[in-house]
């Protein structure tokens, strides 16, 4: 079995409680107008054996306090998903918080042949007409649920957005490109490429490219 990866990085501090291995998945159907990780729509040539990946997570498992996995849409691949999931359950007992486009109801029947392995899940599309107001999401109609007694170090976000939520985690890339991790507020984006381009830097980030090939 193999998976299609976007990137894996640890630490990441902005997508759940404490110091988080982060995992995206590369590809995603949904594909909400708006959403900032355009460059993750596309199903990618990134395909590498879900056991190798589990490997890489394993390495982080004694330092990590879980796992979130977000995309692109993680239930596009949803075998690969569940496989990797069980490997870090196997190695560790923190909490896997999952991010998907999807409604809770169309998870079910992956959800109850997959019991205990989603700990917390942040369910529903971005929607850009709507107001974000609340932790963790990038749009108020996203539902945050507690799946398990794990899951209940999540419960914590279920409140309004605060200072707490306007941190994001930068990292660099092999190739030296920037990204980010995190939820972030309206209009972030645009106003660094505005910041940058006032220092006379060129700017150009996913949310702005547009449609990427499937």
């Amino acid at each position: 079995m193999r998976v299609a990866l976007s990137r894996l990085h640890f630490p990441v501090t902005t997508l759940g409680p404490g110091r988080r291995v982060g995992l995206w998945l590369q590809g995603c159907s949904i594909r909400c107008p708006g959403c900032i990780s355009v460059d993750t729509w596309h199903q990618g040539e990134t395909h590498i054996p879900v056991e190798e990946l589990i490997g890489a997570l394993a390495a982080f498992a004694d330092q990590a306090d879980g796992l979130t996995v977000s995309g692109g849409e993680p239930f596009d691949q949803p075998d690969a998903l569940a496989r990797l999931l069980q490997g870090w359950r196997d190695v560790s007992d923190s909490a896997i918080l999952v991010f998907t486009g999807h409604d809770h109801a169309e998870l079910s029947d992956w959800l109850a042949a997959n019991p205990g392995l989603i700990d917390a899940l942040m369910t529903g599309p971005f929607r850009s007409d709507l107001p974000q107001t609340l932790a963790l999401r990038g749009s108020d109609n996203q539902e945050l649920h507690i799946l398990t007694e794990r899951g209940a170090a999540l419960a914590g976000f279920e409140r309004t957005r605060d200072a707490r939520d306007h941190r994001l985690d930068v990292m660099f890339d092999e190739a030296g490109d920037a990204w980010i991790a995190g939820i972030p507020a309206r209009g972030d984006l645009a106003r660094l490429r505005r910041l940058l381009a006032s220092a006379g830097h060129a700017a150009v980030t996913s949310d702005s490219l547009g449609a990427m090939p499937a």
